[in-house]
């Protein structure tokens, strides 16, 4: 997980470096398309070709379009937001789905688990900022709606998985985006730089061993335990916005993060308990 938290987050300081020359919906059509075909010969490896068309369409596609929404509005917010404001707002992301797992998946989510979900709630509303001269802008709403469809996107795997292998959804999913993103850039393409050519591949790269090290992380390893680590992605925006953008959070910001995280943490340890609970 580790590895996953690194990778993703060079991954998006490229679609960052990437945003000051072309618009946002072709950054995030750019993303999807230099992963594929590593993930696609990643798939073709390790699952038979056929189990790659043998899936629900319908939550594929949708689930694909989520990723649409995800990537453009995370990517518009990485135009003017630091990576680590950005991090911390999309933190807010397992609150949400364990929120979300009540009306969809019909899970029961405790009072206690209920709290920690508001509590993180307001620690998103301490980074935003919605009075004065706050941070409530389009980039901060921005990225709190590709958290909302990141948190759809994996209740959408869960139900997925009962029928569909990891490698249809990794494909799919970056298929979808690299296809629905670029069809909505077309009109107000950029002509790819050469000098970008590296800067691209490294997104491509970086997304796809992210991707592959994540799905590792889950497989063989405890929930519970594994996902905590993804909050580490905070120590990485704080480090590449200083070595790249020399930019560093305010308090106000260290703040809402501390709550999300704590908020977060606490969500997590209750889910265990809650889990063995029911499977002593």
């Amino acid at each position: 997980m580790a590895l996953a938290v690194g990778c993703f987050s060079l991954m998006d300081a490229g679609l960052k470096l990437l945003t000051e020359h072309y618009p946002s919906l072709q950054v995030a059509a750019l993303r999807g398309a230099a992963s594929l075909p590593l993930v696609l010969a990643w798939a073709l490896a390790t699952a038979p070709a056929i189990s790659l068309v043998r899936v629900r369409w319908s939550l594929q596609l949708m689930r694909g379009g989520l990723g649409v929404v995800m990537m453009v509005a995370f990517v518009h917010a990485l135009q003017t937001l630091p990576l680590s404001t950005a991090y911390t707002i999309f933190f807010v992301a397992p609150l949400l789905i364990t929120a979300l797992s009540v009306p969809i998946l019909r899970e029961r989510v405790g009072p206690r688990r209920w709290t920690a979900i508001i509590v993180g709630m307001l620690g998103v509303l301490v980074v935003l900022r919605p009075s004065g001269e706050g941070m409530f802008t389009l980039a901060g709403l921005a990225v709190l709606a590709a958290a909302t469809a990141y948190a759809v996107s994996a209740i959408g795997v869960r139900v997925l998985a009962r029928t569909d292998n990891v490698q249809s959804m990794m494909v799919w999913f970056l298929v979808v985006i690299a296809l629905g993103a670029g069809a909505l850039a077309l009109p107000g393409w950029v002509r790819l730089r050469w000098a970008d050519g590296w800067l691209i591949a490294g997104v491509g790269l970086m997304g796809a061993l992210g991707q592959y090290a994540i799905t590792q992380a889950f497989r063989i390893g405890e929930a519970s335990l594994v996902a905590p680590i993804e909050y580490t992605a905070l120590i990485w925006g704080v480090g590449l916005d200083v070595a790249l953008w020399g930019v560093l959070p305010d308090s106000v910001t260290w703040l809402g993060a501390a709550i999300i995280v704590a908020s977060g943490l606490y969500l997590l340890r209750r889910e265990r308990v809650h889990v063995e609970a029911e499977h002593p």
